[in-house]
């Protein structure tokens, strides 16, 4: 169950980083290429990806 925790919270994390270098331009092909909402919801996406390392890696002492 750790290991789904921690590979769900990875794929967020890595899709929040892909969101976030579209938004500024650095990956295009796509219709968020250099929209800079993207960067934000990208950066929100991260968040929640580092949130969910955390919890999913919590002490259970």
């Amino acid at each position: 169950m750790r290991l789904t925790k921690n590979l769900l919270a990875l794929i967020v994390l890595v899709i929040g980083a892909l969101w976030s270098l579209q938004g500024i331009g650095v990956v295009g092909g796509s219709f968020m290429t250099g929209q800079s909402q993207w960067l934000y919801i990208g950066l929100a996406a991260m968040l929640v990806g580092l949130a969910g390392l955390v919890w999913a890696n919590r002490g259970h002492g």
